[in-house]
């Protein structure tokens, strides 16, 4: 990958409802060379989808919640059921193993208070866990997909 794919990703990364030609213009290319960029950038499965991004208020989701989970159980059994369980739900917008005190951690979207204690008690009710700790977002202050793509760097 070279500083072109990297402008093409960025973008790529600010719009990606932008035509090939209007890429490729603000990446400094024309149209058929940009095209095949991009098309290698997917194969390769750097750009792995194109999406709408949402305005989780609008659409009443309005309370985002950080949770921590410990477990006591380690094993790859319980490791693959869980992360089934977690990743089936779509509340969980996002979902991590994690290392120091802290075994998971989930970015949760809902409603409301109520939709997340909804979410709470189905989550205990199929997976035993050590430990829940919830953490409620109060103000969005930065958000972003976008990565820091660098000049330069591989």
């Amino acid at each position: 990958m070279d500083d072109t794919d990297r402008r093409i990703l960025s973008v790529l990364q600010q719009d990606a409802s932008l035509s090939i030609a209007e890429v490729a213009s603000r990446s400094g290319l024309s149209t058929t060379p940009a095209w095949k960029r991009i098309q290698k950038l997917e194969a390769e499965g750097i750009i792995k989808g194109r999406v709408a991004l949402l305005d989780p208020k609008k659409l009443g989701l309005g309370l985002t919640v950080f949770v921590s989970i410990e477990t006591a159980d380690h094993s790859e059994g319980w490791l693959a059921r869980f992360a089934e369980v977690v990743s089936a739900m779509p509340e969980v917008m996002e979902f991590y193993r994690m290392a120091g005190d802290v075994d998971y951690m989930l970015r949760v979207v809902v409603a409301d208070m109520d939709a997340y204690d909804a979410f709470y008690k189905r989550l205990i009710a199929q997976m035993p866990l050590k430990n829940v700790t919830s953490r409620f977002a109060m103000e969005r202050i930065k958000q972003t997909t976008a990565l820091p793509i660098q000049a330069g760097k591989p």
